[in-house]
């Protein structure tokens, strides 16, 4: 049992998780907390982009990894951090990366019969990914008709091959990433013009853009979940 890598790959998430859990890190992925370090957090950016750009993606691939509830709020702070334009590639590749490593540990830590235990959401998401995984998968990610952790896991399952794996994720998520970072990059207006950040401080012109386009996904997935519940 000791030489076994699934029970090592197990222990070292569940680890993390308590960790995260009870040294109160996760507690820190809030809008009071970036408004809080405002000026720590973009004097360090603007001194070591390289390197808070690598710390930033790593703790964002460690959140898909390990699916640590705050990712809107880091998508948000790629935006507020690094701007828009940069704050969408970043959450991107890192996003990727997380979810990579997801499917590629799935097997190692649950099983070859995980699928089984997942109950039938994940058999009926597994069957439409083996008739057609591409398209299947890019639509998922496009809409989030099932739960992000889900659907990095299930395709493990599925037969789905990497490559298609990773570029249906890549561009998948861009267009709510793209949502997000801009609706972050407004935040620093909200904060310039001495307002808190607060839902109703915060509709500043990009931000209602922001949630337009989010409200127009959100209308796409309707007719696709009943395509979805007829397939």
């Amino acid at each position: 049992m000791m030489r076994s890598k699934k029970l090592w790959a197990g222990l070292a998430v569940v680890v993390a998780l308590v960790a995260l859990r009870f040294t109160g890190l996760g507690d820190l992925l809030s809008l009071e907390t970036l408004a809080r370090h405002r000026a720590a957090l973009t004097g360090f950016v603007a001194a070591n982009w390289l390197l808070a750009a690598g710390g930033f993606m790593l703790a964002y691939a460690a959140a898909v990894a390990l699916s640590v509830p705050g990712a809107v709020i880091l998508t948000l702070s790629g935006g507020f951090l690094f701007g828009a334009l940069a704050g969408t590639a970043l959450t991107v590749v890192a996003a990727t990366i997380g979810a990579t490593l997801v499917f590629l540990l799935a097997r190692r830590i649950f099983g070859a019969d995980a699928l089984d235990r997942l109950g039938p959401v994940a058999q009926k998401l597994a069957a439409g990914l083996r008739r057609d995984a591409g398209p299947y998968l890019l639509v998922l990610r496009l809409v989030p008709l099932f739960p992000f952790f889900l659907v990095n896991l299930v395709p493990a399952f599925a037969g789905v091959r990497l490559p298609v794996f990773v570029m249906t994720t890549l561009i998948g998520i861009l267009p709510a990433t793209a949502v997000f970072s801009l609706a972050g990059a407004g935040l620093g207006e909200v904060l310039d013009a001495g307002g808190t950040l607060e839902i109703r401080s915060i509709l500043t012109p990009q931000i209602i853009g922001a949630l337009c386009g989010l409200a127009a996904l959100s209308l796409a997935a309707i007719p696709l979940k009943r395509r979805f519940a007829k397939d």
